[in-house]
């Protein structure tokens, strides 16, 4: 029968466990010294030796033979029981699924009787973080005076859901995640015994797929394996089963966000759907892609810090250069975000274009580091000289933090100038004869009119007054009224000032032509 990776590679004695020194030498003086703790605390993420620990330490504690570093000899009966997992004196306990408090209750009435063959009775409590608060003080008593021959083993992902009384009681092991270059190095031996042939940048891959855990690590390659049974296990090949992305595919991403080009964005997205890529593990890679552009950007010599080759680590500086730190940040602060909506998300799809549409749109976003972003892409027009900016508009001071007065409301000349009139009444007819964004922009306009009788289009933000107002749509919107009038009209562009309304500032023209004409047709 076909044994699993992590089942058939796991370690069978402390000098197996990779990456935890400062828990395997502890544990190792313990035992050679006779000074064991009544009661253990593992805690640590996933996949980084704790349970492996917890069945060593219960193994070699209770091991007949055991060497003089603190090992269990592997050779004797009670060795060879523990790892077959028929012992009777080592218990393992799943706190998931036996969480109540008649549980712990079976577990202190069993810790009355001696061990059948060994000189201790292990209890090894995995997830324990799942009891309920009733378990926890049934265990309490127990767990700080065991009878001489008990020892308990607490493993845990999550020490902080644990009450600080079990806490105080236990001796605690914290479990590091494991480097990329670790887990890498032991994937790469491991393979050589089993006389896979396995490409380094598709274990580099793997490595950093399991996110510091062994067993993710190991769970992944043997996934890869067996799909592609019997061939040499390639970087293609493993993006392939993981429904992973390439770099290439992030720069190419990247570039088209700079560049606002939604489009190319979204053709992307497709092209990633129908190859069946994963999108939760795509946000995850990206934001990671991300994080590398930007230690690249604020740091020199990243070399040594960044896992990417030297082809990448030169695209990456390249890609540096065209986008400024701010924007980077809230493009992982975004991509972050969606990471963790991702993965309990039904329309998976849907909510990443979104996201790519709102780094592509800084204006669909009103938090701080979007207007920050939206100013920027301002500020690079205003250089390229795309358009003339709108003239600002006089602004209320608040003076020794006083509200200022109210303002009068604006007055209507005396007598609108018949060109003013023709115009304002043929408007919307006129702005449906502009250029397609000049058209979108002038449907959210409204008409009123200056003390120089100057025809206002009033928007209602800067951005809209910022393309209406540019020298080129303005000539465009004088034409347009010179071919359906006869007449040249002068026009200015204001905008709506933040916090206040059109008609704080602006009189109606529009509104006061039509009351005029519902006049004269009585």
């Amino acid at each position: 029968m076909y044994q699993a990776l992590y089942r058939k590679w796991r370690p069978r004695s402390f000098d197996d466990v990779i990456s935890q020194p400062h828990i395997t030498t502890a544990l190792r003086n313990q035992i050679r010294e006779e000074k064991t703790a009544h009661a253990y605390l593992f805690t640590g993420s996933r996949g980084t030796g704790k349970t492996t620990c917890a069945r060593i330490l219960a193994k070699t504690v209770n091991c007949e033979h055991r060497t003089p570093e603190g090992n269990p000899c592997l050779e004797c009966e009670i060795c060879r029981d523990a790892e077959r997992g028929a012992l009777a004196d080592i218990i393992e306990i799943d706190a998931a699924s036996n969480n109540s408090v008649e549980d712990i209750r079976d577990l202190r009435e069993g810790t009355v009787y001696l061990p059948e063959r060994c000189r201790y009775k292990v209890y090894i409590i995995d997830e324990v973080h799942m009891l309920s608060i009733g378990a926890f003080n049934a265990l309490l008593k127990t767990l700080e005076e065991p009878p001489e021959y008990v020892i308990f083993i607490l493993a845990t992902t999550e020490a902080h859901k644990i009450p600080i009384t079990i806490l105080s009681r236990c001796q605690r092991y914290d479990f590091k995640r494991i480097t990329i270059d670790t887990i890498a190095a032991r994937l790469d031996e491991l393979m050589k015994k089993e006389q896979v042939e396995v490409e380094e940048k598709a274990i580099r891959y793997i490595a950093k797929a399991a996110d510091g855990s062994m067993r993710d690590a190991l769970s992944l390659l043997d996934q890869c394996i067996a799909f592609y049974l019997g061939q040499k296990l390639t970087y293609d090949h493993v993006l392939e089963v993981l429904g992973a992305v390439d770099t290439d595919v992030f720069s190419r991403l990247l570039r088209q966000i700079i560049s606002q080009d939604v489009g190319k964005v979204l053709a992307t997205v497709e092209e990633l759907v129908m190859q069946g890529r994963e999108l939760t593990q795509l946000a995850a890679d990206f934001t990671w892609y991300l994080r590398n552009l930007l230690l690249v950007k604020t740091s020199d010599n990243m070399e040594d810090v960044l896992d990417v080759s030297t082809e990448n680590l030169a695209q990456l500086k390249e890609e540096a250069q065209m986008i400024e730190s701010g924007v980077l940040l809230r493009y992982i602060r975004i991509f972050s975000e969606l990471t963790n909506q991702l993965k309990y998300a039904t329309q998976k799809r849907v909510l990443l274009e979104v996201t790519l549409i709102k780094l592509c749109k800084p204006q669909m976003e009103s938090t701080k580091d979007s207007l920050l972003d939206r100013i920027r892409a301002l500020e690079k027009q205003v250089e390229e000289g795309s358009f003339a900016v709108a003239q600002p508009q006089e602004r209320v001071v608040y003076v020794n933090g006083e509200a200022p007065k109210p303002q009068p409301k604006p007055q209507l000349p005396k007598a609108l100038k018949e060109d003013i009139k023709q115009v304002t009444s043929n408007f919307r007819k006129i702005a449906n004869e502009a250029s397609g964004m000049l058209r979108g922009y002038l449907k959210q306009a409204r008409l009123s009119v200056d003390d120089q009788d100057r025809l206002l289009i009033v928007l209602p933000d800067e951005i809209s007054a910022s393309v209406v107002g540019s020298e080129e749509h303005k000539q465009e919107l004088k034409d347009l009224i010179e071919k359906k009038i006869g007449k040249t009209v002068e026009i200015d562009v204001r905008q709506v000032e933040n916090g206040r309304h059109f008609e704080d500032s602006f009189v109606d023209i529009e509104k006061v032509i039509n009351m005029e004409i519902t006049i004269e047709d009585e």
